[in-house]
């Protein structure tokens, strides 16, 4: 519904946008796993290829007891787009696997991880040059390693780039830095970029600009939320309620994240956190209706939806997680002047930095590695030239060292989350859309182009 309504304002002809729409390779296969008890148990896997014109396919990995094919092929369309919009060079996919991780030992995890790699790698739907997976929801470094560990092991002797079969990697064994902060950190920059724009202000409920006091809920306290609330606390921002699936806090003055980040992960739970003025486990997705500047959706798909939107007392959303919100609740916040920036574009910090890992391996060298005492030798001769000297043990010589991997990461996701949500902010208002229209819209466009430019394969 989403992308037929931008579509319609695009001025692109049926045919094209029905091949946009479609998938264009799609794959459902079933694996075994004997249990640790003995029992033998099938397991539904899935992996969808959105679109082909920039090769490789790119898109997460997802473990969950509810993933189906419909939702592989939705989050595999919303992959291209995300990627367009980035303007990074990959088409969009997604796939995953039919169980909750939460319920199985990290043996059979191991194992099932290791099955569903060399199944996809004998159907082709795995390698650096054709399909890097990513993780998501359910998976994380320790499985993303042992799919490249699994895929290395097949062919990495005839094929050198090997390592680049998939990214959210142990930065010890081919990932980057900066990766498991970097969608939090995407929902950051592209937050504090519209809340600098003197129109964006203008246009929503919000008096003031800058992210300094701002009054903000996170739903999801997992990779995503827990790291957006930290970068946003850092700059000045309140963190007024954290919601999670089983419990939710909330206080005016404020929350501290790491301490709550610390409580959750030691007990399982927020019931009995010191920092919290209320706290329930009864209905925790009530705490998202509670006044706010900012909500972050941050979890699971429609966690806003009819039932719930006309409750919700914040004054933007800014999506974290991918499809948080429905399409008639978006129509009825939309009304009430609730401005929305879509997942396409504020979660698009985790794939951008997934292309800087996959870069890394197929270069072989960590950014910024070749050039780090070069620039650092360069910044000393400057200031001498100027007629400063600093002794080399001066506690401001660490402010003339050359970047590391984790600067460069942080810098070119700042430049490209920054750029992107200002140019689709400007297009939005240029042509009187809707946020996601804009950003759905340019991005069905670049695709159109693309096709036009190059033709078709007959």
């Amino acid at each position: 519904m989403f992308f037929n309504r931008a579509a319609s304002k695009t001025g692109i002809s049926k045919d094209y946008l029905e091949m946009i729409r479609t998938c264009d390779n799609v794959i459902r296969f079933s694996i075994p796993i004997r249990r640790d008890n003995g029992t033998i148990e099938n397991l539904t896997c899935y992996r969808a290829q959105h679109k082909h014109h920039k090769l490789p396919v790119k898109g997460g990995t997802r473990y969950a007891p509810d993933m189906d094919l419909q939702e592989c092929m939705a989050l595999a369309s919303l992959m291209t787009f995300k990627l367009c919009i980035a303007d990074i060079p990959f088409g969009g996919a997604k796939g995953g696997i039919k169980f909750d991780p939460r319920l199985y030992s990290q043996k059979e995890i191991e194992k099932i991880t290791r099955r569903y790699t060399m199944e996809l790698a004998k159907k082709g739907f795995i390698g650096p040059a054709i399909d890097c997976l990513g993780p998501d929801m359910g998976t994380n470094e320790q499985i993303m390693t042992w799919i490249k560990d699994t895929f290395v092991n097949m062919y990495g002797e005839s094929n050198i780039n090997a390592e680049g079969c998939c990214t959210g990697k142990f930065a010890s064994q081919g990932g980057i830095d900066g990766r498991t902060e970097s969608t939090g950190l995407g929902v950051y920059y592209c937050t504090r970029t519209l809340l600098n724009d003197a129109s964006f202000i203008k246009k929503s409920l919000l008096k003031t600009s800058g992210i300094k006091d701002k009054t903000i809920i996170v739903q999801g306290f997992g990779a995503v939320g827990y790291w957006a609330a930290k970068f946003f606390q850092k700059d000045g921002a309140k963190i007024v309620g954290i919601v999670e699936y089983n419990s939710a806090i909330a206080n005016e003055d404020g929350i501290d994240v790491d301490a709550a980040k610390a409580y959750f992960t030691q007990r399982g739970t927020f019931i009995g956190f010191n920092g919290a003025v209320e706290e329930t486990s009864m209905d925790p997705t009530e705490f998202m209706e509670k006044p706010c500047d900012i909500l972050i959706p941050a979890a699971k798909e429609k966690a806003i939806n009819q039932d719930n939107c006309d409750q919700l007392q914040c004054k933007i959303v800014v999506e974290g997680a991918n499809g948080p919100t429905t399409f008639r609740a978006e129509n009825r916040l939309e009304e009430r002047g609730i401005i929305i920036v879509p997942d396409m574009l504020a979660n698009g910090g985790g794939v951008t930095c997934s292309y800087f890992e996959w870069l890394k391996n197929l270069d072989h060298v960590a950014p910024g590695r070749m050039n780090k005492k070069y620039k650092e030798k360069q910044n000393m001769k400057i200031l001498e030239t100027m007629g400063y000297r600093l002794p080399k043990n001066s506690p401001h010589m660490k402010n003339l060292a050359g970047a590391r991997e984790i600067d460069i990461v942080y810098s070119g996701l700042d430049e490209i989350m920054s750029e992107a949500t200002k140019e689709h902010w400007d297009y939005a208002v240029a042509n009187d859309l809707n946020f996601r229209d804009a950003c759905f819209g340019k991005a069905i466009k670049k695709i159109h182009s693309h096709f036009e430019q190059s033709g078709l394969m007959i």
